[in-house]
C-alpha cells in the first residue's frame, strides 16, 4: 500500500525555524537603543524564538538603531545602515 500512495512534496529535516521580524515592527523603540532577542521577547514583538530571530527589510526606518540578531537581511541591513543605525551579529 505504501507503494502505490503518491509522494507529494520534499520535507527538508534539517529545517531551521526561525522567527521573523520587520522593519515596520521596529516603530516603537527609541532612537539609539538596542535591538535583540531579549527586547524583542520584553515587548511581545516575538512569541517563540527557535533558532533565532531574522530581521527582514519591510517597511521603513527613521531613527538609528543598533541590532544584535541571528540574521539580518540585505534590504534591511541597507536601510538601518542608512538611518545611522549598526547591525551585528549575534550567533
Amino acid at each position: 500500500m505504501v507503494r502505490r500512495l503518491p509522494k507529494r512534496g520534499f520535507r527538508n529535516i534539517f529545517r531551521e525555524e526561525m522567527a521573523i521580524v520587520n522593519l515596520d515592527q521596529l516603530k516603537d523603540f527609541p532612537a539609539g537603543s538596542v535591538i535583540d532577542k531579549a527586547s524583542l521577547l520584553a515587548k511581545g514583538t516575538v512569541k517563540k524564538v527557535g533558532r533565532g530571530i531574522k530581521l527582514l527589510g519591510r517597511g521603513e526606518i527613521d531613527r538609528p538603531l543598533t541590532v544584535k540578531l541571528a540574521a539580518v537581511s540585505s534590504g534591511a541591513r541597507k536601510k538601518i545602515e542608512a538611518a545611522g543605525g549598526t547591525v551585528l551579529l549575534d550567533s
